[in-house]
């Protein structure tokens, strides 16, 4: 698949535009390899444990995945 591709691939482009936008523009990144990977960790569990997110109904993703997760064995229980 061709880079920059929303067409083709929207989701990982728009998760690219993110992490662009809210991590790399907004503080100083580390230029050491480790460093920068202890800052976007930082970010990471901010962006999914902390900062609810308006398009998961002000929910942070694991708040959103364990409702998720909820429904589905509540699904899978009725079928039995």
């Amino acid at each position: 698949m061709p880079p920059h591709s929303p067409k083709l691939n929207g989701r990982i482009e728009r998760s690219n535009r993110t992490h662009r936008e809210e991590f790399y523009e907004v503080g100083d990144v580390s230029l050491d390899v480790g460093e920068h990977n202890k800052q976007l960790a930082k970010y990471e569990y901010c962006h999914n444990f902390i900062r609810p997110h308006r398009a998961l109904d002000m929910q942070t993703p694991y708040e959103y995945y364990l409702q998720w997760k909820r429904t589905q064995r509540a699904q899978v229980s009725r079928m039995s």
